[in-house]
C-alpha cells in the first residue's frame, strides 16, 4: 500500500535523523568535555608525583598504587575514603536505604550507591522486576486524577477565551502555563534550596540536579546529601525522595497536556496503524460531561487523518465558539 510504503519511508528517515543526532552530540560533548578531561588528568599526575617525591622513602610506586585502587574502588561503590570513614553515616541507613529504593522503582539510578553483596544485588533484580510496573501503574493511576482539576483549568480557558481563539491557541497556552508551573516548582525553587543546602553546588549545579533527576537520566555526578558533614542526613535522603516522586508525577501530568494536542503529537506522523485505512476517519470527542463533573469536554474534531497533521494554523478545527454554537442549534 502507498501508504504504508510512505509510513516506512518517515520512519526510516526518523532513524537517519536520530543517528546523526546522537553522531553531532557524541561530537560536541567530545569537543567540549574533553579538554577539561586532559587538564584533570594532568593536575592529576602532577599532584601525584610531587606526593611521591615527597614520600619516596616512606612510600613505594607499588604501594601508594594499591592504595589508590582501594580507594577508587570503595569510592565507585559509594563509600568515601575522605576523613575518617568511621565517623560518616551509613549509606544503607532507613533513611538512605529508602532514597535507594526510589531511585531504583522510578528507574533515575543514580549509581552512586549499590548494593555491595550478592543477595542485595540478586533481590534488588527481583524487587526492580516487581516494583518498576508498579510504579508505572501508581503514576498512571495518580495522574488521570491529577489531570482532573488540570482540565477543569483548560475548560474555564475555553469558557472565558474560546470566543476569541481557535482551540489550538487555547490549549497552547494551558501547556505553557502548565510548563511554567512544573519549572518553577520543581526546578527553580528546588535549585534554589539545594544550592543553599550544598555548599559545594552553585545554582546551575543544583538546576541540573533537577533536571537531570525529573528526565529520570539520572547520572549521578550531582546527589543530594553526599557531604559527610551534612545534618540530619537520613532526614534529608527522605526528603528529597518526595520531591522525586511528586516532581515525576507533574513532570507525566505536562506529558499527557502535552499529548492531548494533535498538532504537537509527531509521533502521529510515524505510527503504522494511522496509515490503514480503517483510521483515516479519526474523531477526537467524547462524553458531554468529564469526570469531575466540570462540564463538558470541549474536543476538537478532525475529518481525516491528513487534517489532523494539517497547517500550523490549526487545519478544519472548529474552534470553541462554533462547537458551543452548534450544541445548541441541536
Amino acid at each position: 500500500m502507498p501508504a504504508l510504503r510512505s509510513s516506512h519511508v518517515r520512519v526510516f528517515a526518523l532513524t537517519i535523523f536520530h543517528l546523526l543526532y546522537l553522531i553531532i552530540g557524541a561530537a560536541i560533548f567530545a569537543a567540549i568535555e574533553g579538554p577539561e578531561e586532559s587538564k584533570l588528568k594532568k593536575t592529576l599526575r602532577d599532584f601525584r608525583q610531587e606526593f611521591g617525591n615527597q614520600h619516596k622513602h616512606c612510600i613505594s610506586e607499588e604501594e601508594l598504587e594499591r592504595f589508590i585502587e582501594k580507594v577508587v574502588s570503595a569510592a565507585n561503590r559509594g563509600v568515601s575514603a575522605t576523613r575518617n570513614v568511621t565517623m560518616s553515616e551509613p549509606n544503607w541507613s532507613f533513611g538512605q536505604a529508602l532514597f535507594f529504593a526510589s531511585t531504583v522503582l522510578t528507574t533515575i539510578g543514580y549509581g552512586r550507591v549499590t548494593p555491595l553483596s550478592d543477595v542485595g544485588k540478586a533481590f534488588c533484580i527481583v524487587y526492580a522486576v516487581i516494583g518498576i510496573p508498579l510504579t508505572l501503574i501508581l503514576f498512571t493511576a495518580l495522574v488521570e486524577r491529577i489531570i482532573i482539576p488540570v482540565k477543569a483549568f483548560l475548560y474555564f480557558l475555553f469558557r472565558k477565551l474560546g470566543h476569541l481563539y481557535k482551540a489550538f491557541h487555547i490549549q497552547l497556552l494551558h501547556l505553557m502555563i502548565t510548563l511554567v508551573a512544573l519549572v518553577t516548582l520543581f526546578m527553580l525553587v528546588p535549585a534554589g534550596i539545594y544550592t543553599v543546602l550544598e555548599p559545594s553546588w552553585n545554582y546551575l549545579d543544583a538546576f541540573y540536579y533537577c533536571f537531570i533527576s525529573l528526565t529520570t537520566i539520572g547520572l549521578g555526578d550531582f546527589v543530594p546529601g553526599d557531604n559527610a558533614d551534612q545534618p540530619h542526613r537520613a532526614l534529608y535522603k527522605v526528603a528529597t525522595t518526595v520531591y522525586l516522586l511528586l516532581g515525576l508525577l507533574m513532570m507525566m501530568t505536562t506529558l499527557s497536556v502535552l499529548y492531548e494536542i494533535p498538532e504537537l503529537n509527531l509521533g502521529f506522523h510515524f505510527y503504522l496503524k494511522n496509515d490503514c485505512p480503517d483510521d483515516e476517519q479519526t474523531r477526537l470527542r467524547g462524553d458531554t460531561t468529564d469526570a469531575s463533573g466540570a462540564g463538558p469536554k470541549y474536543r476538537k474534531q478532525v475529518d481525516d487523518a491528513e487534517n489532523q497533521a494539517g497547517s500550523s494554523s490549526g487545519g478544519t478545527y472548529q474552534s470553541f465558539q462554533d462547537k458551543e454554537v452548534g450544541e445548541e442549534d441541536q
